[in-house]
């Protein structure tokens, strides 16, 4: 018996190998931070926030920017617990804290790591592009003081600085390299290449995080992390963030369901469903549905019904050469055949299965799988009783109406 993947002729491959990550690619969370951005969502309450965090540890996410406690008191209050959590539970996951460059905002952030004994990166951002100085009035003499004070200034804390230039994306090559450099030399160990306004393709992705290894990680002589956090204002979001692994980025950042401002951030769940399909990642994900869905719930933002994995369609049809294909795989006693058949994300390797419905543009055999489902004979006149129903509405047939139809009790 042939396995799918013999099966499938994969053109992804068909010129040479796809993308190469030079190491397992490393995930930063930034759900209870950027994705609390999005104008449309909950600041849910801290039991929720402590549940997303243990999800994100059952995924194994390698950390997670957890807000930014200079905010407000229940800002400092949340993320205080978290960091507990993290340490009274011993997650792996490591924490992080978006900063301003301010002295205000990083000392917040030592507060919490001498009180936890966990230590904390302070993620800390500033413009970089010609646009956002000239709407700030900003120079690049003042970016760089703010830098070096900033970065040494964590240090003086015990914090490790992440440094963070926004808007790297649509910043001059030139500024990006005397930026990074000065925070280098300063001390820092991480640095972030953002693309802020969603602005890149995967082509340009890849041309500024080989610029950034090239002319300033690789002259500095230091072990600097590189890590890519980007937007999807172009719908590029996850193939840019893939990009950038594959150009040498050690570390990208995204958002569940790829919320967060205007159009949202990368969507880590659907960057972890491609890496694991790419080979990159070799990680359980049966529990990526209850991650998505337990931040759809404390946020209030309901996932599309076609969104990929977590999307109730995902994995349902309900049209007749679809879910005869898939019948027909299920006949041969193959799950990973009826998961490919018709699909090219298995929908075993998530926990989840494939699922045939019926409806007006359903076949005989939607309504023969179902029947069989549920244990009920499947015979010609009850098939043709069903099929000739569900023709003649605009909407799939729920299960109690199919049961009604079959003379069950509700």
């Amino acid at each position: 018996m042939s396995s799918a993947s013999d099966l499938i002729y994969d053109w992804n491959r068909a010129e040479g190998p796809e993308w190469i990550f030079a190491s397992a690619p490393r995930l930063d969370d930034e759900t209870l931070r950027d994705g609390l951005q999005s104008p449309s969502v909950l600041d849910p309450p801290i039991e929720k926030k402590l549940r997303i965090l243990h999800l994100m540890e059952a995924l194994g996410i390698d950390s997670a920017d957890l807000g930014l406690p200079a905010a407000t008191p229940r800002a400092k209050a949340d993320v205080l617990r978290l960091v507990q959590e993290i340490a009274s539970a011993k997650l792996r996951i490591r924490p992080n804290f978006a900063a301003r460059t301010l002295e205000a905002d990083l000392q917040p952030i030592a507060d919490i790591s001498q009180a936890t004994g966990v230590e904390i990166e302070s993620a800390m951002f500033l413009g970089s592009s010609s646009i956002r100085q000239y709407a700030e009035d900003w120079s690049l003499d003042f970016l760089l003081r703010t830098t070096e004070r900033a970065v040494k200034y964590s240090l003086s804390l015990d914090v490790p600085p992440m440094y963070v230039t926004e808007d790297t994306t649509r910043a001059r090559p030139e500024t990006v390299k005397r930026l990074y450099t000065t925070a280098i030399e300063c001390g820092a160990r991480a640095i972030v290449v953002c693309d802020t306004v969603g602005h890149a393709t995967p082509q340009g992705t890849q041309a500024i995080i080989r610029f950034v290894r090239d002319e300033v990680i690789k002259p500095s002589g230091e072990k600097v992390r590189l890590d890519w956090h980007g937007h999807s204002d172009r719908g590029l979001a996850v193939a840019n963030a893939l990009a950038a692994l594959a150009a040498g980025a050690d570390q990208a950042h995204g958002v569940a369901l790829g919320l967060g401002e205007r159009a949202g951030n990368t969507a880590i769940d659907q960057l972890l469903v491609n890496l694991r399909l790419m080979g990159a990642i070799d990680r359980d994900l049966t529990r990526l549905k209850d991650y998505c869905d337990a931040v759809a719930d404390a946020l209030g933002v309901p996932i599309p019904p076609n969104y990929p994995v977590a999307g109730a369609d995902a994995f349902r049809t309900a049209t007749g050469v679809h879910a005869a294909a898939v019948v027909k795989a299920f006949r041969k006693q193959d799950v990973e055949l009826a998961n490919q058949v018709y699909s090219a994300v298995p929908s075993h390797w998530f926990g989840l299965e494939q699922k045939i419905e019926v409806g007006p543009l359903s076949g005989k055999a939607n309504v023969i799988h179902w029947l069989e489902k549920q244990s009920v004979p499947a015979s010609p006149e009850l098939v043709e009783k069903i099929l000739a129903h569900a023709k003649r509405q605009d909407r799939l047939l729920s299960d109690a109406e199919i049961q009604e139809l079959c003379g069950q009790k509700t």
